[in-house]
């Protein structure tokens, strides 16, 4: 077997995102399209010429380091949440964060590029949280990448996703928050519409919290339906 050299690789920008940890996270890009995320290049990438073109391209392709679950380390069998997470399946089979080499790939929505002070991107559905260090940006190009007839494996389509609805308290804490972003009731819609608890708990008078932005969601599900309780700061 040919010995293979550590290879070393440099950040070239970092994601400010609402998800401030990994709980609540959508499993898969595309799933939360009211999260809006930025990347800002950092020196010396930060240069307007970097993107230039870039604007032209609807989705690219974010590669980036898990930095949260690095230090866990691998084993070749992981629990996929879609699988109920009790079935294993190989790592390499899989999109776990739990990784030989501890990189993601996510495909998102360009917004918009942003060069009037260094260079950010505004990208749309993005499931990265913050402060992820991103390796690459690359444009996605359609006519070779989009593959309709590819099989999917055990994901063979979105999850259910589910009904979603507010307490008053709720309510009354969302009117409350006027320094939240104008789509802050969407973002938590779709968040919790996805279900972000973990596959093996399912106990309806359980009150989870998850993070957006600088707020603690609390909510709870009982069957195919969620309910924020309230919003804290």
């Amino acid at each position: 077997m040919p010995h293979m050299q550590p290879v070393t690789f440099t950040p070239i920008g970092v994601i400010h995102s609402p998800y401030k940890e990994k709980f609540g996270i959508p499993r898969q890009p595309s799933l939360v399209p009211a999260a809006r995320i930025t990347l800002e290049l950092v020196p010396p990438f930060d240069h307007p010429d970097a993107v230039r073109g870039l604007e032209a391209f609807s989705h690219v392709w974010i590669s980036f380091v898990f930095h949260q679950t690095a230090a866990r380390g691998w084993t070749p069998l992981v629990r996929p949440p879609r699988l109920g997470g009790n079935a294993k399946v190989g790592v390499f089979a899989s999109r776990s964060t739990h990784r030989p080499n501890p990189l993601g790939l996510s495909l998102v929505e360009l917004l918009g590029v942003d060069t009037s002070n260094g260079v950010r991107l505004l990208l749309g559905g993005a499931d990265l949280l913050d402060g992820t260090p991103v390796l690459d940006i690359k444009p996605y190009i359609p006519f070779v990448e989009a593959r309709p007839e590819a099989q999917g494996g055990f994901v063979d389509g979105p999850p259910p996703a589910l009904a979603v609805s507010w307490s008053e308290q709720a309510s009354a804490d969302l009117a409350a928050a006027t320094d939240a972003p104008a789509d802050f009731a969407e973002l938590i819609v779709q968040v919790l519409a996805q279900d972000p608890r973990p596959a093996y708990q399912d106990d309806p008078e359980r009150i989870y919290g998850v993070r957006l932005y600088c707020y603690d969601v609390r909510f709870k599900v009982a069957g195919q339906s969620a309910q924020v309780l309230e919003i804290c700061r």
